[in-house]
């Protein structure tokens, strides 16, 4: 059993900005072609490699509290292991009212 601050060298927040857990990760390299890598961010890229999953998935399918995740994340990204797509901020969604023209139209169909 490896303790937690041993998986992220004892840091407690990642390097870079905050990683929302909405933020979604997908795998830019295979995790057994770089021997560098722990076994968690192994497990990590194993997780993303050809979907987009959000950073709360991983943190829950790997086990791993989200703080922890969020410092692996930042060391892939880091590395170029991992790329990161983020989320769409409120003011840029369609507004209610044309998501529900839109329903109802279909629903015309």
């Amino acid at each position: 059993m490896v303790r937690l601050y041993a998986m992220t060298g004892g840091r407690a927040r990642p390097g870079r900005g905050e990683l929302d857990i909405i933020t979604l990760v997908v795998a830019a390299t295979a995790p057994e072609r770089d021997l560098t890598l722990t076994p968690e961010q192994a497990g990590i890229l194993g997780l993303c490699r050809g979907r987009r999953v959000s950073v709360a998935e991983i943190a829950a399918r790997s086990n791993l509290p989200l703080s922890v995740v969020r410092v692996l994340l930042a060391d892939l990204l880091d590395a170029g292991h991992v790329r990161i797509e983020r989320p769409t901020p409120p003011r840029e969604l369609p507004s209610e009212d044309v998501l529900r023209e839109v329903i109802n139209g279909l629903r015309a169909l």
